[in-house]
């Protein structure tokens, strides 16, 4: 009797928890929409950082394996990544061993502090960039949302290097790319055929440039990317879609922002002459464009002009 009493008890304990009431977060439901078998991806507002979304704006996925789960990104705060702790838990009794960060802005590892079981792994040149900025992005997370932050709990992750790897027995190819921050992993799940992009990829929400080392160097790399012929990518922001329908709406709108700035620095036009210009039909229907674009042009504008307008080497 006792024997199946402990039998019931431990079968109970390996289910996940049932979903009966839905995971609330800055009073909005938190879901997750599974993309391929044990994968799931849980995405964040097509909106800039701002107190009606309590910082979330970026996405995550998590992949539930025999010897654990692996979480990719984790969010903006860690009040935001104890939520996302309970969602997961309605998915997959195994808790999160690994948290992958993809780069180093804050929407994307600020709720690792939630997973203070797991292994936090990102690349070298992630971790100086989060080690560089991680007080700078906590003020402006702090401004923007209007919550404050434990500074002692935005810890840094540990490194792991770019290939093959295995995670308890699940394995996946790790990119290590510079595009979208300068600091960007890429990860390949080979058995489901998903890329999870982190910021190397949006959808249906213009990308943001502020820290790429140039949108030719980030064009190239998308070019790389289409040739893993994944089946499914999830973008550091908007939804999962065909990898090939992600990759080229990135590149496209990068390739239209990079010819704007350069051909108006070439014909020393000023900033104000670029934002004057009508956003192309294509890029309309996606969000934040006006926005992105806007910032886009303050920020990288006077990279273009000292290239080709005073010949500055770059």
């Amino acid at each position: 009797m006792k024997t199946r009493l402990f039998a019931s008890i431990a079968a109970l304990l390996s289910t996940p928890l049932a979903a009966s009431e839905p995971v609330m977060f800055c009073e909005r439901p938190l879901t997750a929409q599974p993309i391929a078998e044990n994968t799931w991806m849980v995405e964040g507002l097509r909106e800039e950082l701002s107190t009606s979304n309590c910082g979330h704006i970026g996405n995550q996925a998590f992949i539930a394996t025999p010897n654990g789960t692996i979480l990719i990104d984790s969010g903006s705060s860690p009040r935001f990544g104890e939520t996302l702790k309970t969602l997961i838990a309605q998915h997959t009794s195994h808790p999160v061993r690994w948290v992958l960060n993809t780069h180093h802005h804050p929407d994307h590892f600020f709720g690792n502090a939630a997973f203070d079981e797991a292994e936090h792994l990102t690349l070298a040149s992630t971790r100086a960039l989060m080690a560089r900025d991680r007080e700078a992005l906590i003020d402006n997370v702090e401004r923007l949302t209007g919550r404050s932050l434990a500074r002692s709990h935005i810890a840094l992750p540990d490194t792991i290097e770019a290939g093959e790897v295995t995670l308890g027995s699940y394995p996946l190819t790790l990119y290590a790319m510079r595009g979208h921050s300068g600091g960007d992993l890429v990860i390949m799940d080979h058995a489901t055929e998903v890329l999870f992009l982190g910021d190397m990829g949006f959808y249906q929400r213009a990308a943001a440039t502020a820290h790429s080392p140039g949108l030719q160097q980030w064009q190239e790399e998308l070019n790389d990317l289409l040739g893993l012929n994944a089946r499914i990518a999830v973008p550091g922001h908007g939804p999962s879609a065909p990898s090939n329908t992600v990759l080229e709406q990135t590149a496209h709108y990068l390739a239209w922002l990079d010819q704007r700035l350069g051909n108006a620095a070439s014909e020393g036009l000023g900033a104000n002459h670029i934002l004057a210009v009508e956003i192309p039909d294509a890029f309309n229907t996606i969000a934040l464009t006006e926005y992105e674009f806007t910032r886009s042009v303050m920020q990288l504008y006077p990279r273009y002009e000292a290239r080709l307008l005073w010949g500055t080497p770059q």
